[in-house]
């Protein structure tokens, strides 16, 4: 690996190994193994992916930040998984308990059958829509420093909803989301 410093502006991510292909003890080593090997490398971040297959992206997380100095967790999110207020309150919470930034990799959809089989039936170009609403709603909520946010949406609806403890402006999380639909785009 080249130790040469990265151009202005690129962050390296590496993968967080998936928990379907271990058995718990070994998957907990194989996550703390990586992570380690990606914090003494530079890397910017590991993405912790999401499914109904694999344990909760948010508890490896916390691994991760444990067994590291600076490495940030991309964290997964589903909006079909947990209400946007519980989201913040996790990105809050960790950036609280370790002083360090998490990325969220907002997800539209998933395998068809992870979401049939929580009842989700809704259309494509439509998962996008409530993400990207999910994600307003996570943002507000992480950038409100305390003060009580209200917000009436078509998916979400808070009222003088409180995030504490606030969040630093300086750890407010990078955001990723992927697609190549119109929809995604």
């Amino acid at each position: 690996m080249s130790t040469d410093p990265l151009p202005e502006g690129i962050e390296v991510f590496s993968t967080c190994p998936p928990s379907s292909a271990f058995d718990p003890r070994g998957y907990v080593e194989r996550v703390e193994e990586v992570a380690r090997w990606s914090d003494d490398s530079g890397y910017r971040g590991i993405l912790v992916y999401t499914d109904n297959r694999l344990v909760d992206p948010w508890l490896v997380a916390q691994l991760i930040l444990q067994a590291t100095s600076s490495l940030c967790p991309l964290v997964a999110v589903q909006p079909l998984y947990l209400h946007p207020f519980t989201a913040a309150k996790k990105v809050a919470s960790l950036a609280f308990l370790h002083g360090r930034r998490i990325y969220l990799n907002m997800l539209a959809g998933g395998f068809k059958n992870d979401l049939v089989a929580l009842g989700d039936e809704t259309p494509h170009d439509e998962r996008y829509a409530r993400t990207v609403e999910y994600t307003e709603v996570v943002g507000l909520l992480l950038s409100a420093e305390g003060r009580p946010v209200r917000y009436e949406g078509c998916y979400y609806r808070l009222v003088d909803a409180v995030l504490a403890p606030p969040l630093p402006s300086d750890l407010r999380p990078g955001l990723l989301i992927s697609g190549s639909s119109e929809a995604g785009l």
